[in-house]
């Protein structure tokens, strides 16, 4: 855990703490608009951090599923990579067996047409 990501459930509890003794001094003083807003502002604030909560949980258990993923693309990239050298090993040895049949004189090339009588 961050220094940063601990701060915040330290923020949160002030905010909670404010707004409750908010909202007891705001109704001490017979004001019930001012502490109705104290309470919907701690009602507020706890959701968020509820949500923020929930919201780390579900990143952490998802952390495996993309690590699987990362690791499958992985391999996926090692395969592309084994296929691509391979068939240039099969095209540079096409190449070499045309040159030799060339100079031999058996048969033409196979990308240039056979000559016209």
């Amino acid at each position: 855990m961050t220094r940063r990501s601990k701060l915040w459930p330290v923020a949160a509890a002030l905010f909670a703490l404010v707004n409750l003794a908010g909202a007891g001094y705001a109704a001490a003083a017979g004001e019930p608009i001012h502490a109705a807003v104290h309470v919907g502002l701690l009602v507020l604030g706890l959701s968020a951090y509820l949500a923020w909560r929930l919201a780390q949980r579900v990143r952490r258990q998802e952390l495996p599923a993309a690590q699987q993923a990362d690791e499958g693309l992985e391999y996926l990239q090692h395969s592309v990579d084994a296929i691509a050298l391979e068939v240039e090993r099969i095209g540079e040895a096409q190449r070499f067996s045309d040159k030799l049949r060339v100079e031999r004189g058996e048969t033409p090339p196979l990308n240039k047409p056979p000559p016209e009588a």
